[in-house]
């Protein structure tokens, strides 16, 4: 399976793995939702189509080997278009605002070599705050250290003390089906939702395929136990050329106090320490989990913007 040069799309599917994920890997701002995982898993909530374009597209004698990707989805009855890589042409990219209500997820490095003369051009654009991704270095989470994370730190140190026989194991074909029941569980937990059940429908069954493809995905993750009982579990994956680690999905038992500030401070010390920061995705224009995310003290965020013809 390949992916069509534009204006032509296909359905995202697993079979374009091996040509989406060695080139979203190399994107250099880390944007969440730009890795194949990001988006084959919720492909369809957004009813993701992709297509492809390149210097052959439109210079004749040039290579025809795609220079980005455009992905193309929709959300609450509005269509939208994404570049992950950069951004096309000009007749591609007023096209594309032609025949889409907005640009979504549009990066720092994606933007800055072309938002002058999209300006020009009658492009407008607009931060998307509730998008930003939040980075964190990870050893500020893995080390708690200071006044700054005194609560956190004792949270943790809490949970030690009331759950001493606890476990790590990798999320693997021996630990799966825990991760399994613990998702099950979770989604129990949560039968009366704060944020509105379709999202929560959606990011239960992205979290389940996440576990079902597994061994079929970039992904990597942790199977925490308390007293040989599985409690919770995280996955997460490699983005921004490596330097950083996207955390995908965190679940955990509601009944067990601390899990997840535990779990939080655990994963990022078991972390290769190669990877200096830690995207810990959006808050979504959620008041709560916007506060949440901030007492963790983000050293910076993954900015993005919105962009449509004025």
């Amino acid at each position: 399976m390949s992916v069509p040069c534009y204006p032509d799309f296909v359905p995202l599917e697993i079979g374009l793995k091996e040509t989406l994920h060695p080139r979203l890997s190399l994107t250099a701002d880390g944007v969440s939702e730009f890795t194949f995982c990001g988006l084959y898993l919720f492909r369809k909530r957004y009813q993701y189509r992709i297509s492809k374009f390149g210097e052959g597209v439109f210079n004749e004698g040039a290579s025809n080997e795609a220079r980005g990707f455009i992905i193309s989805g929709q959300h609450s009855g509005r269509t939208f278009f994404s570049t992950p890589c950069e951004a096309p042409d000009w007749e591609t990219l007023e096209n594309l605002l032609k025949t889409h209500d907005y640009w979504k997820n549009i990066s720092e490095s994606v933007l800055s070599p072309v938002k002058e003369k999209l300006i020009e051009r009658g492009v407008v654009f607009e931060e998307d705050r509730d998008n930003f991704d939040y980075l964190y270095y990870r050893s500020d989470l893995a080390e708690l250290a200071g006044k700054k994370y005194h609560k956190k730190k004792n949270h943790v140190n809490n949970f030690i003390n009331a759950y001493s026989n606890h476990q790590a194991r990798q999320l693997n074909a021996e630990t799966i089906s825990d991760a399994y029941k613990i998702l099950e569980q979770w989604r129990k937990d949560k039968a009366v939702l704060e944020a509105g059940e379709e999202v929560q429908e959606w990011d239960y069954a992205a979290a389940k395929e996440a576990l079902d493809l597994f061994d079929s995905l970039p992904l990597r993750g942790v199977v925490y136990y308390i007293e040989g009982k599985p409690a919770a579990y995280c996955i997460g994956e490699s983005l921004a050329r490596g330097r950083m680690f996207a955390i995908h999905f965190e679940k955990a038992i509601d009944e067990y106090r601390g899990i997840y500030q535990f779990m939080n401070q655990a994963f990022a010390a078991a972390l290769p320490r190669f990877f200096t920061l830690i995207n810990r995705e959006q808050d979504l224009g959620s008041e709560g989990l916007r506060q949440a995310k901030m007492t963790y003290r983000p050293c910076g965020f993954v900015q993005k913007y919105t962009g449509r013809l004025s």
